[in-house]
């Protein structure tokens, strides 16, 4: 994980509709950046619907969220649109941000080990500065707890 009060790495990845996003798009806004393991799983659909269900309340503080994982924009795409995500997702297969912001991580499942996302996830201040970094979030409790951080910024 990226250390708290560092500046948060600068990156340019393409969203759900294949546009390029970049962080330094949101300099002035505070950030949510949550890494996920895979579009259209269990807790991935339950963390993403809880960011979406509380939305209005992150854009009522002058945050932005925006979820990232190895999958496709096209996945992306889909995912948002069957479960109302208002928000960007990125795609990054080749883990050009995952590997640098520290959610390409070790995981044993039933005694096998491999390679994946950890569920992670920042707040990047206003002035691009890692306020928080969370790692092995728990997806139902998110998105609260990152609402809770913002109303401890102002």
């Amino acid at each position: 994980m990226l250390k708290e009060g560092t500046k948060a790495p600068e990156f340019t990845l393409p969203d759900q509709n294949a546009q390029p996003v970049s962080l330094s798009d949101f300099l002035g806004k505070s950030v949510i950046l949550y890494f996920y393991p895979r579009d259209n799983t269990p807790g991935c659909t339950r963390q993403a619907r809880a960011f979406a269900e509380r939305y209005d309340e992150f854009a009522a503080r002058d945050a932005v969220v925006i979820g990232v994982s190895r999958d496709s924009p096209a996945s992306h795409l889909r995912f948002a649109e069957k479960n109302g995500l208002p928000f960007i997702l990125l795609s990054d297969p080749e883990l050009a941000v995952i590997a640098p912001y520290g959610a390409w991580q070790e995981k044993k499942d039933r005694g096998r080990v491999s390679m994946g996302i950890v569920r992670s996830s920042y707040l990047i201040g206003r002035d691009g500065i890692i306020r928080r970094a969370m790692t092995r979030v728990k997806p139902d409790q998110n998105a609260a707890e990152m609402l809770a951080l913002l109303d401890g910024e102002d």
